[in-house]
């Protein structure tokens, strides 16, 4: 049987809340490097503290990384991914200017583009079934 997720509690609410995030480089360059990952790394887990979450897990490739972050309801997951491409591409220009000078010109790091996914907890069909089999008000 698999671990049962953490919940987390606000004042008001209990919360499971996990997003599996990937940001892809502008152009897709492969110019992420293990020095790289790990500023941004340090940049993502104080980004996600900033904004009450945890950084569970990162890691990735040269043209991209993952991400695994829980965060709370009370924010926009749109605003969180904005702000932490946003801070990690100016600290990450910034740090590594030589490094990126020959795959960047102009301003960003990361492509516009995103994916998240949520995670954890049961898969669809057996949340449909449990909220099927509900017994239903008399």
């Amino acid at each position: 049987m698999a671990p049962q997720q953490e919940l987390h509690k606000l004042s008001h609410c209990a919360y499971a809340l996990t997003y599996h995030l990937v940001l892809v480089t502008k152009y897709r360059h492969r110019c992420i490097t293990d020095e790289i990952l790990v500023r941004f790394e340090e940049i993502a887990r104080a980004r996600c503290a900033g904004w009450g979450g945890e950084l569970l897990e990162v890691s990735g490739e040269p043209d991209h990384v993952h991400l695994l972050v829980s965060l709370p309801p009370t924010l926009t997951l749109a605003g969180f991914v904005n702000n932490l491409k946003t801070t990690s591409s100016r600290l990450i220009r910034r740090d590594f200017a030589k490094a990126l000078a020959p795959y960047y010109w102009g301003p960003g790091f990361w492509s516009r583009s995103y994916c998240v996914v949520s995670c954890g907890g049961a898969p669809l069909e057996v949340m449909r079934q449990y909220i099927a089999a509900q017994d239903s008000p008399a």
